[in-house]
């Protein structure tokens, strides 16, 4: 698995600055500028139509008219280089139904360059890392949805990336598989990999080690989940969020 480096000089694992994304004549993120610390589990909050999959995808090196500074783990964004670097979940399941667990595992081992005894070794490793021994040789189209939601995990964790992007990997879920999630996005980063997990639902918010707060394509608030509370005097991360959202537009609320 990743080592996560000693110390606190450590590069982060994304950084971005005036990143601006128009589509369509429309200007979807607008001059951000953030960085993604290496070997956290990095919230990207806001409601729906913030910009948050526009920024992921720009992470990952997918998004088009990008515009900006935008390096991944020390590389632009998009490299070659980063293919086995990065593992990207986006918010469909990006699995095949009518194949197996271990099938589908395979499949991703092969795309990553894995062959033999070293690819069924990362689909071993990936399949206890999101907790679904004993499923191996079941269809994913007869998964319940939780559980399709870590086979997808698992693919992009067969090449053992440096940096997850996780794109609302909790949406639809139930309170306890969002909780079981979450539990595994820290079991991850504590074994060295970056995670930047996006969400709607504020209240996952206190979950993560470091929050980026977007709204209409602007960075609000780059914190963390005590900084925030402490910072709005709110009691919840959602009215810290609307806090914030006042603040900006000069509201008294």
């Amino acid at each position: 698995m990743v080592n996560k480096p000693p110390g606190d000089a450590v590069a982060p694992a994304v950084r971005v600055r005036g990143l601006t994304v128009v589509r369509g004549g429309i200007t979807i993120l607008e001059g951000l500028d953030l960085d993604v610390p290496a070997g956290q589990v990095v919230g990207l909050l806001g409601p729906s139509g913030s910009g948050k999959t526009t920024l992921m995808r720009s992470v990952v090196g997918v998004q088009a008219n990008v515009a900006g500074e935008l390096r991944v783990l020390g590389e632009p964004a998009g490299s070659p280089s980063l293919r086995r670097r990065v593992g990207y979940v986006t918010q469909a399941a990006s699995v095949y139904a009518d194949l197996s667990v271990a099938e589908n595992l395979q499949h991703f081992t092969a795309l990553a360059g894995l062959r033999g005894a070293a690819g069924r070794d990362a689909v071993t490793a990936a399949i206890d890392a999101v907790d679904l021994g004993g499923h191996e040789r079941q269809q994913v189209g007869s998964l319940s949805g939780g559980e399709r939601s870590r086979v997808s995990l698992a693919a992009a964790l067969v090449g053992d990336p440096e940096l997850l992007v996780l794109d609302e990997p909790t949406v639809g879920l139930d309170p306890v598989l969002r909780r079981d999630l979450w539990e595994m996005f820290h079991r991850l980063a504590r074994q060295g990999h970056t995670l930047l997990v996006s969400s709607h639902v504020m209240d996952e918010a206190t979950r993560c080690d470091r929050l980026l707060l977007l709204r209409a394509g602007t960075l609000v608030a780059d914190t963390t989940p005590d900084a925030l509370l402490a910072d709005t005097g709110a009691p919840d991360a959602e009215r810290a969020f609307l806090t914030l959202i006042d603040r900006a537009a000069g509201g008294t609320r």
